[in-house]
């Protein structure tokens, strides 16, 4: 019966800790040793809006995915101001507005948002970097500077720490150009490499990523399967919005990547 009841109390408390409270280490700790079955992965955010910050639907997806596959979810964001704000109804920047990448995206972690500086790869078992311009704006400089960007320092971090501690990293759109600058000689995907009469508006990623010293393996995302798997880096790459196609095609792919994420980390 005593076992019982601790065991009772340790659950409530993994369900009601706050995690941003100073009891947070011990959740994590406790969900660890009780939920040794399941994942434990977190997303990168940069902000909330394809223009400028996360592409919501690919976020979305990835949470769906990630939640059909057993997974327990942090969302994470840095705490710095967005290169600009874009009115998404004209597609244009809004003059004169300033607003903060960790605020927005906790639009869509529904207010359960976490500094990236407090991130610790030791706790998590995989990390996923949805896409939106958000991720070439605001978590790097490649909107601008392209194939010469440079990378927010906490991303930087984590991409190295997950990398260094052979954990899986999943990217998706834009984002594989963060693992091509970091980890120069990964293999990613961003799609097709040519324009193909505009159904692959950004294909001249690919041309960016090959300098910054990234291998480029070209995909159609309108194969329900299709993701790259770098084996070696653990890094699997899907295209999503990259691709100017159905919603449906996008969600496929994204399931392909989390599963293949899922797959290495071994569990």
């Amino acid at each position: 019966m005593r076992d019982f009841i601790v065991d009772a109390m340790i659950r409530i408390l993994i369900k009601y800790c706050d995690p941003f409270s100073k009891f947070s280490k011990v959740r994590r700790y406790l969900e660890k040793a009780i939920l040794f079955d399941l994942y434990f992965l977190l997303q990168v955010l940069s902000g909330c809006g394809v223009y400028d910050g996360t592409e919501i639907h690919e976020a979305a997806a990835i949470m769906v995915h990630l939640s059909r596959g057993g997974a327990n979810v942090d969302m994470y964001a840095p705490n710095i101001s967005q290169m600009h704000v874009v009115d998404h109804s004209r597609g244009q920047p809004a003059d004169r507005e300033s607003r903060n990448v960790l605020t927005e995206s906790a639009r869509i972690a529904r207010g359960k948002i976490i500094d990236l500086a407090r991130l610790a790869a030791r706790d998590y078992d995989a990390v996923v970097f949805p896409g939106g311009f958000g991720a070439a704006k605001n978590l790097s400089t490649f909107s601008v500077d392209g194939k010469d960007c440079k990378v927010n320092k906490d991303v930087e971090r984590v991409l190295k720490d997950f990398h260094k501690s052979g954990k899986p990293i999943g990217l998706c759109c834009i984002s594989p150009v963060l693992a091509a600058k970091v980890l120069p000689g990964t293999e990613v995907t961003v799609g097709e490499e040519q324009e193909q009469g505009g159904k692959w508006p950004h294909a001249s990623t690919a041309g960016a990523i090959k300098a910054m010293g990234g291998k480029h393996c070209a995909k159609d995302v309108m194969i329900s399967f299709s993701s790259h798997v770098d084996n070696t880096n653990k890094i699997v790459t899907t295209p999503a919005f990259m691709c100017e196609t159905e919603f449906h095609h996008i969600f496929d792919g994204i399931g392909a990547m989390i599963k293949n994420v899922l797959r290495l980390t071994g569990k």
